[in-house]
């Protein structure tokens, strides 16, 4: 992963609004609601390889025109909303781009097998000696 908080921003577009909620008379003046549109298309940030993995990890995430869309109104100031929103959209390509590391499957041994079943034949024979003890069971 070969990017960074700057670098993303040079190809963020921004849409502002006015946002509802907390503020009073500040929600009706100010536009402080934040919209982050980014291209993964157009970006050259990314390999066409990585480019692929993103489109088809966040599907889901996309508008009708192809964009990643993220929309941050919480905080009462439109720059703050701005960083949220920023560091959605790194922590959401980060984990798109994230690989899990294939799980090699490995057969049990036979030491392992045995000492297993030797442990349960001891676990047995332990309970096994609990009946019969004051009344209790056969």
């Amino acid at each position: 992963m070969n990017f960074s908080k700057t670098d993303l921003q040079k190809e963020i577009t921004y849409k502002t609004s006015r946002s509802g909620g907390k503020g009073g008379q500040n929600v009706n003046k100010v536009s402080s609601k934040v919209e982050l549109l980014f291209s993964i298309s157009h970006s050259v940030l990314f390999t066409d390889e990585e480019k692929a993995l993103l489109n088809d990890k966040l599907q889901s995430r996309f508008n009708k025109d192809g964009l990643v869309q993220i929309i941050c109104d919480e905080e009462r100031s439109q720059y703050l909303n701005k960083e949220k929103a920023v560091e959605r959209l790194v922590l959401l390509l980060t984990r798109a781009l994230h690989v899990p590391k294939v799980r090699k499957a490995i057969k049990v041994s036979k030491a392992a097998k045995a000492a297993r079943v030797a442990q349960k034949r001891i676990n047995s024979a332990k309970k096994e000696n609990r009946k019969g003890k004051f009344g209790e069971g056969d």
